[in-house]
């Protein structure tokens, strides 16, 4: 009996451990197009954000997390742990003739869901994937080579390129099938087509299949967002909520940022915001200006309320506890003038559509469509108010600024407005309440160490309890370049080890722990900057530390040798010479 007893408890002991043992979580990786850093309101914003505000407040928010400061670069590296050019991707999707600028994911690397199928993963994707290029002009037999379902992905809903429509977007896709909003067998919503609603529902729609049909498997979930990137496309009910909000102009709504980033202590008191770049008073078109800004919330208010949803279908399926859910942004606000200047179209809609409706299986191949599907005319420039399938609208330069509160630059660049993002982590079962690492706020846990998109691979492989693979299907893969965030998680600070670097279109940068090199341009000279005292980048330390400066020169220099980094000009001229 004594020995039974004793077996018992041993038995009772292994049980006990087995249970306790982590289980693999569900990863859900959310990512939005060409927002500012203060946008949301649990990163200062005045836009309403509940559901991801309740995300954060319930998990952590990074405020050092970066991105490439470019929309296709940031898919490249976020798939794939790393730098963009590694991947092949170290401008946009065109080729180059350079490895690094092929503008076509390469096979020396895998993305996160090829990385965690051998740990049992099912995979799915919704929304933008902007890795590969994309030729309208092939809508028979498209080259399917680097789609997600060739890149591990089991499911895919979505668009190959990488901007378009929210009411019609161009290469909309389902698994290897161009569709139409109008002609999606798998798809059909109450009332209107709208891609933000679209992305949001698919992903539900596949998390709510998976528990019916794969319970016991984990799943990785890619939601690509591509609101808030232009063309300023919302609905209605979304647009009038913020009927009259931006009124005032831009001065008033980037105050009242500043207030409520210091109050949230994401702003200290001796970091000097950058400077305000539009002059409400030499605004002619001030309704028109304003409108802008109230779709653009619009546009992130609904892709917040879609958010909800898949939090909503994880709570309904019993998946919600053992899921990690990650938010961040590939870009910082953008200051392009696309659809702004001189009027296209007539300025206002008419009374009825003037053109032919397209038909049900006529697919979209345009980035700007010369109309909306059911027969108005394209309509853009000063003046036409954003919002309409047919209207193709930018928020503009000084909205942008307003976004980016308190950095400065935009996307494209690489000072803190271009590559700084939000990400919000969520995980009730794997994310500590306390630890030595966070700050504590009434809006939730704060974590300062500074990371990148190449990090989230390896957290993935490190939850997912797998190995990062050095070949696959005979090429071999060249090693990830990122730290796992899981001691973030619980609590902890980042032992990076290495610096954080930066190239795009010339502009480049170094982050090596407090420290930032920085320069815009090819030309651009080195700036030099105090993170620590100033992450705003307002006073230049290169004369005071000139020592430490030209070590991180060094540093980047031999990062650009090793990623494959060509000086912008360069590879630009050379295509050009090929061209002719």
């Amino acid at each position: 009996m004594k020995y039974l007893n004793l077996l018992l408890g041993l038995l009772a002991l292994v049980a006990t451990s087995a249970q306790a043992a982590p289980k693999q979580p569900n990863i859900i990786l959310i990512m939005c197009d060409d927002m500012g850093w203060s946008d949301l309101g649990c990163y200062g914003g005045e836009i309403n954000t509940p559901k991801l505000d309740a995300l954060a407040k319930g998990g952590i928010r990074f405020t050092q997390f970066y991105n490439t400061g470019r929309c296709c670069p940031t898919r490249a590296s976020l798939l794939t742990g790393l730098y963009p050019h590694q991947a092949g991707i170290g401008h946009m999707t065109s080729d180059y003739g350079l490895d690094a600028y092929r503008g076509d994911l390469n096979q020396e690397c895998v993305t996160i869901a090829e990385a965690l199928k051998p740990a049992g993963y099912r995979t799915y994707m919704s929304g933008k994937w902007h890795v590969t290029p994309y030729n309208g002009s092939e809508l028979k037999n498209p080259d399917t080579h680097n789609w997600p379902l060739q890149r591990g992905f089991d499911r895919f809903f979505g668009t190959i390129h990488g901007a378009g429509s929210l009411f019609d977007p161009n290469s909309l896709t389902r698994d290897n099938t161009y569709i139409t909003p109008d002609n999606d067998p798998d798809y059909q919503p109450d009332g209107t087509w709208y891609y933000t609603d679209a992305i949001s529902d698919n992903t539900v729609r596949y998390i709510t299949d998976h528990a019916k049909e794969h319970a016991d498997k984990p799943f990785f979930h890619y939601v690509a967002y591509t609101a808030a990137h232009w063309p300023m496309h919302a609905l209605p009910e979304d647009i009038a909520k913020y009927e009259g909000k931006y009124d005032e102009g831009y001065a008033p709504a980037r105050t009242a940022r500043i207030n409520k980033l210091k109050k949230m202590k994401l702003l200290p008191e001796h970091w000097e915001p950058a400077p305000l770049i539009g002059d409400w008073s030499q605004v002619e078109l001030k309704e028109w200006e304003s409108a802008c800004m109230e779709v653009y919330a619009a546009m992130v208010d609904n892709m917040d309320q879609g958010v909800g949803r898949i939090v909503q279908s994880l709570k309904d399926t019993d998946q919600y506890e053992n899921t990690l859910i990650l938010f961040l942004q590939d870009n910082g606000g953008c200051a392009e003038t696309f659809g702004r200047g001189k009027l296209v179209g007539p300025l206002e809609r008419p009374d009825k559509p003037t053109l032919p409706a397209m038909g049900k299986d006529e697919l979209q191949t345009e980035m700007i469509p010369p109309q909306s599907r059911d027969g108005y005319p394209l309509r853009r420039g000063d003046g036409v108010m954003p919002g309409p399938a047919e209207t193709e609208v930018g928020y503009g330069r000084n909205w942008a600024n307003v976004s980016n509160t308190p950095f400065k630059e935009y996307k494209h660049y690489v000072h803190e407005g271009g590559v700084s993002t939000p990400l919000i982590a969520h995980w009730p079962a794997g994310i500590a309440k306390k630890g030595s690492a966070f700050r504590k706020t009434k809006q939730g846990n704060l974590h300062d160490s500074p990371s990148h998109l190449i990090d989230i691979m390896a957290t993935a492989v490190d939850l997912a309890g797998t190995d990062y693979p050095a070949n696959k299907d005979g090429n071999t893969i060249k090693p990830a370049e990122g730290i796992s965030l899981a001691a973030a998680f619980s609590g902890e600070s980042l032992d990076r080890g290495k610096p954080i670097y930066f190239e795009h279109e010339g502009n480049r940068a170094v982050r090596d722990g407090q420290w930032k090199l920085v320069a815009k341009g090819v030309k651009g000279a080195w700036e030099f900057y105090d993170m620590e005292a100033d992450r705003t980048e307002s006073t230049n330390l290169l004369e005071s530390k000139p020592e430490l400066a030209e070590k991180m020169i060094a540093q980047y220099d031999a990062w650009t040798e090793h990623a494959g980094v060509v000086p912008f000009n360069s590879w630009k001229k050379d295509q050009k010479k090929k061209k002719k």
